[in-house]
This record gives C-alpha cells, structure tokens and sequence, in this order.
C-alpha cells in the first residue's frame, strides 16, 4: 500500500493481483467486486473483531471477503464486506478500523509473478513484440518464440516502466527510451487472470494500433484491446548435435538433423510435466516431438520424454526406453539401447540473451551494499548471455565485465576472463546452473549467492 508496504510483504501477502483470488469482479473505474485476499500457500487476509489483520485461516468468510473497488491510478480500496470498514495503513501497521476514506486506504498491487513476460493481446490474438531497429513495439506475433516477444516489467516508485529484451524502454512517445524516466512510467491496472493494462498519469493508455498493431498511446481503445494476459516468458530452445547440426522439421512432421542455422523450424517450446517429470517438445505450429516424428498431439504418451543432463547437454529417453540419436543422413531416431556422445544434445535458449534468476529468497544481483553478488533483491539485474559451446555460456554484467568466482565460492561483476557456467532446465522456467568450479549455484539464507552445492537442491533452483 501506498504506507505499509514492507508489513503486507513480512506478513507473506503482499504479493499483489497474483496472489489474490477475484470473485464477481466487474471492470470500470470505481466501480467495485468481491474478492477473498488469499496467498499462493493458502492463507488468507483476516480481520479480527478489534481491526488488526493478519495472515491466517479465517473463522467465518465474513473476516476475509472484501469490496475491490478500482481507482484510475491503478489503486485499490479495500473495504471488509461485513462491517464496511476500510483497510489501511499507517506506514508501520495494517489494520482495518475506519469507515471514513482517507488516502492511507489506497493500495497498489504489484505483481508476484516473475518479471521476465510476454504480453497476449486476447482481441488480437497476438504477442507483443519489441522492434529495436525501428524503436517501436508490434502486437503481430501469434507464436512467442522470437526473443523481442520478452519483456521485462520493472516495479520502481510505484510506477512500471516495459523493458524490451534489447534493455530500452516503452515510452509515452511512441518511441523506444534508451533509459527509465518519467516518460516510460506507467500505471498498471489489474483484473483477476493477470489480465492488465498500461495507462499514463493523463488517462491515456496503451494499446494496438493501426494495421500493423503498432504499440502506443490513445485515449479510444475498442472491444478491450487496451486489455492484456501478463504471461511468464516461455522457454523456447534449439538442440544442437555432435555433427554441430540443429534439429528441425522437415515437410511440418520428419525430424532432421540437417540445419547449420537456428530456423522457426529448429526451436521447441520445452515443457515440463512437475508430476512425472516428463519433457515434451512444441514446435511453433502447436505440435509435439514424438520419438521420431513432429506431428504428436500433447496427450499422446509418444511424446513423452525423460531428460538427462550432463554438463549442459541433454539425454532424451523416449516412451520406447531408446535414446534419441541421429541416422548418419541426419535423421532423428529413438533407437540407442544406452546414451553416448551421438545421442547428447547441446541445448540452447533460442528466445533469451540474458537471464532474470529469482530464488527462493529474491531475485540475483548486485548491491551496493556488498561486494558480492547477492540472491535476495527485490529489483533484478539483467545476466547477459555470450554463447560459448552448446549448452555452456559465459555470464556478463550488463555493460560490464564478466562474473567472477572466488575461492570462498562468492561471485562478482568485475572479472576480467570469461567462465564456463552450464544451464540445466529443471522444470517449468525452472533452472540449475553449473558453475566453473564444478558445483551448482545456490542462493544462501543470508542473501548470498554461492556455488558449493554438489547436488541440485531446491536452493539451486531457479525461477528464469
């Protein structure tokens, strides 16, 4: 909220429009909804008899339901539907006592998600892409392949800034910003389903427009299309064989290993099954790698894979129990009883120069509080990828020097010499990263990032 920001985060609740549940929610400036204000770990916003709040299991519904009602700034007014109380803030406590309105009732949702996205436009049924060249924003791409679909979504005084993937910014002149400012700062302005959109402190918002669904201001948005689906970032990747060949679709169904170049043909949506641990692979024209062919539908068992890594590289075992390996014409087979250096995979993200790392106490970056990298930030930095062999990357400072590794196992952003860190998907933009010394990268309960784990434990897992 706009004064007890720092409680709503230690009381686990803070986590904004994602970590609330709407209910009845009807769209419009002041106009209002229900909603319950409940946690990712199922705990809800409860209201005691005597005004406090705290995050718990409420006795009656009546302590947890409250009225939404939306302000043009982005804001939210809170009011407990039962005793048409407000909830508010003092900067130290929250609590929930006066029916009268009064500025410290005013919250602003932040989003809990990761903040590397994509942005689905529903009335045109189309990604947002960034053009760098001609420093202008499209609303034109069906499938979010292309590394210009990400975006990342800066939380800075209140106000969001758009960073495209190549690090300039949205503006309120049409034109790409080279930095954040007052000109790229926006209101965002939520609704249940993580549909939101961007407006500017005239009342001006962002939306497509013309034929080319060109990304800018207006003030006559029609059919909603100022309205967007926040979306985490997908994990597109390329797999690259030992004959240095990417894998690719050939005639939309035969799999190849025959390309020397990254086509649409030779990416693949990596999805992860947390249940089963299965792998499947979506190509861009929605269907799915099975055993030796592209054209699986998602429910059929034939396009499950089990991965294995290994030092970036990756194993697929197929539904048969083979391993994919390529026939000396280059095509793509389940056929090896056991795997070897024919049927290891280097992986590579197609769609991602740079890495957004969030643990489970922050995201990773630099502070200038410490001297080393730390793992528990609320604003991230931008890791930049250099492609070194397949499956092993250098990791850079944006506009800087490489990352270092000390003995003690601390990183830092001056090195002069570029290292080997080798990226291993774990699940659903979830990753480990190997580091030079041989041991996984993980984020220590004091905020520190090391690399001293010999296993991937769930402190070396990373949301990207």
């Amino acid at each position: 909220g706009d004064g007890g920001q720092g409680r709503m985060r230690r009381a686990g609740i803070e986590q904004g429009a994602e970590a609330t549940s709407g209910q009845c929610f009807t769209q419009g400036w002041g106009r209002t909804g229900r909603m319950l204000g409940g946690s990712h770990q199922g705990c809800y916003l409860v209201v005691d008899p005597d005004g406090s709040v705290r995050c718990g299991k409420p006795a009656s519904v009546q302590q947890s339901q409250f009225l939404l009602e939306l302000h043009r700034s982005g804001k939210w007014t809170l009011q407990l539907l039962d005793s048409k109380k407000y909830l508010e803030s003092d900067g130290e406590d929250v609590f929930c006592i006066s029916r009268s309105p009064s500025p410290y009732q005013k919250w602003l949702p932040q989003l809990a998600m990761h903040v590397h996205i994509v942005l689905y436009n529903p009335t045109h049924q189309c990604y947002a892409r960034a053009d760098a060249d001609l420093d202008r924003v499209w609303v034109d791409t069906p499938v979010p392949y292309l590394e210009e679909c990400g975006f990342v979504l800066r939380f800075r005084n209140g106000m969001y800034h758009l960073e495209t993937s190549s690090h300039k910014f949205v503006s309120r002149v049409e034109k790409l910003a080279k930095k954040p400012s007052a000109q790229t700062a926006f209101n965002l302005n939520l609704k249940p389903r993580c549909l939101a959109f961007l407006s500017d402190q005239d009342g001006c918002v962002l939306y497509p427009q013309g034929k080319r669904g060109r990304l800018c201001l207006g003030d006559n948005p029609k059919e909603e299309e100022e309205w967007f689906v926040i979306k985490r970032c997908p994990q597109w990747v390329s797999l690259k064989t030992k004959a240095q060949r990417y894998v690719s679709i050939i005639c939309d169904m035969e799999v190849y290993a025959g390309s020397d170049k990254v086509t649409p043909k030779s990416v693949f949506h990596y999805e992860f099954d947390p249940d089963t641990s299965a792998v499947q692979l979506k190509t861009v024209n929605n269907r799915y790698l099975a055993q030796v062919m592209a054209n699986g539908r998602r429910m059929e068992p034939e396009t499950n894979f089990r991965a294995l890594w290994h030092y970036g590289k990756i194993f697929l075992q197929a539904f048969n129990g083979r391993y994919l390996g390529t026939m000396p014409f280059g095509l793509v087979v389940a056929s090896a009883m056991h795997p070897g250096p024919g049927e290891a995979f280097g992986v590579r993200l197609a769609n991602r120069s740079f890495l957004v790392l969030r643990g489970r106490y922050g995201y990773v970056g630099s502070s200038a509080c410490h001297d080393v990298l730390q793992c528990n930030l609320l604003d991230p930095d931008c890791i930049e990828l250099l492609p070194c062999k397949p499956g092993i990357y250098h990791f850079q400072a944006y506009g800087r020097s490489f990352w270092s590794l000390s003995s003690d196992g601390t990183f830092r952003t001056w090195g002069k010499f570029a290292l080997n860190f080798c990226l291993e998907i774990q699940g659903s933009n979830i990753l480990a990263v190997l580091a030079p010394n041989g041991y996984y990268m993980r984020g220590d309960r004091s905020g520190t990032l090391l690399a001293d784990s010999e296993e991937a434990t769930n402190e070396c897992l990373w949301e990207f």
